[in-house]
């Protein structure tokens, strides 16, 4: 028999009701003979509340008091779980990061895993008892409580598969799989049997929002089979796998889409070397993550840079640039938030050429402006204005004739 990690997202155990059905699935994989671990996120709702205290309280609260209050509600999760699943006939105890441990580094909001230790959970696991593991949280250096930012429980589920050995680790969410795009705006989407990592990687940066980034990063590096299914439906999932497994390769796997993105231009900025640096080094010292960047041709010595950064941090990202104005010598910075990012994903692109085309003649035929183009081995993705989000998207899906019959 397997040994697998379940992980319950907060949809998933948004109340008592869930939280039994969860426990009802685990009940049925332990009956089946399996060695279960399960991974649980805080309730839906309840992180977002949790956050909003410590914001309300003090907009500058110290970190570390912050994580002690938002892994709470992973906390509570874990201990109902077990509870329903005590009442189910099974074994069940829940642990908390520390408990594990889950070892992490010391920035708190935002760490990030270095170890687990999970000798004394497989040893329950070989007794037929189920650890019920509080996702998002571990111990830092300092020993006190960090979590791993939001979404992180999906990232401690994977690495507790890793750090256990288990045959595959199973993501328990509100959708029953990975779809060739969002089926509120394409009904044709399908569902896909496999996914390879790689895919899945860029769909989730580009805006998916199936799978956290850092998981399925961390499940490909240490080899850990994902599997998307739904805690509603009993269906089959996808499996999110090394490309090697896959034996046909489409050409494009999915369309992804992002609102959050905010487009800036620094008009006018002097071409000399070191002005790149000093106005992403700036963005850099705020935190910001840069995305899609754009030169202009040189003219009079003068060009113009377009990037994109996330649109909640266009306020932050306006200041962090008039602090170097003097410095850098632009003439004016032009912000637009209303601006999408729509993207085509899948490894068939390395040994296919003309994807590209396709996606430029396609949105053409829409009249739809492409504002900035930016491209990696296996991603096409192009910014263009909010307002034909879904038209793009629509075109694309069947443009690639990913529709289903």
């Amino acid at each position: 028999m397997a040994r697998i990690v379940m992980k319950f997202g907060g949809t998933s155990v948004a109340d008592l009701d869930c939280i039994q059905n969860a426990a009802h699935r685990v009940r049925r994989e332990v009956e089946a003979g399996h060695e279960v671990a399960v991974v649980v996120s805080a309730m839906a709702g309840v992180t977002n509340q949790l956050v909003g205290w410590c914001q309300e309280l003090s907009p500058m609260h110290d970190a570390r008091e912050y994580d002690a209050v938002v892994a709470t509600g992973e906390q509570v999760t874990s201990g109902l779980l077990a509870i329903a699943l005590q009442q189910k006939g099974v074994d069940a105890r829940s642990w908390q990061g520390w408990q594990v441990p889950v070892l992490t580094d010391g920035a708190h909001g935002k760490s990030r895993i270095d170890r687990i230790d999970g000798a004394e959970l497989v040893r329950r696991m070989q007794t037929r008892q189920v650890p019920v593991v509080a996702g998002f949280q571990g111990l830092g250096p300092d020993h006190r409580i960090t979590t791993l930012g939001r979404g992180g429980s999906d990232t401690s589920a994977v690495a507790l598969a890793a750090a256990i050995k288990a045959e595959r680790c199973d993501i328990y969410t509100d959708v029953d799989g990975v779809y060739t795009t969002d089926p509120r705006i394409v009904a044709k989407a399908r569902k896909l049997d496999k996914i390879a990592y790689e895919e899945m990687l860029e769909l989730a940066s580009v805006g998916a929002r199936v799978l956290q980034t850092r998981s399925v990063e961390l499940a490909m590096n240490e080899g850990v089979r994902l599997q998307v299914r739904s805690s509603f439906i009993d269906a089959p999932g996808t499996l999110v796998v090394d490309e090697d497994e896959i034996m046909e390769k489409a050409i494009v796997a999915g369309i992804a889409y992002s609102r959050d993105e905010a487009k800036i231009t620094v008009r006018r900025v002097p071409d000399r070397p070191g002005i790149a640096a000093a106005i992403f080094g700036a963005l850099a010292k705020q935190g910001m993550n840069v995305d899609m960047i754009v030169q202009n041709v040189s003219a009079d010595g003068l060009t113009d840079m377009t990037f994109t950064v996330g649109k909640a941090d266009l306020p932050r990202a306006r200041a962090a640039l008039a602090e170097v104005k003097d410095r850098v010598g632009y003439a004016e910075i032009i912000a637009d938030p209303d601006v999408a990012k729509i993207s085509v994903v899948g490894v068939g692109m390395r040994s296919h050429p003309g994807v590209a085309a396709t996606m430029f003649r396609t949105l053409a035929e829409k009249a739809i402006n492409i504002q900035v183009i930016s491209t990696s081995e296996i991603k096409v993705s192009v910014l263009i204005g909010a307002e034909y989000t879904e038209l793009a998207v629509r075109a694309l899906h069947g443009a690639y004739g990913l529709d289903a019959a």
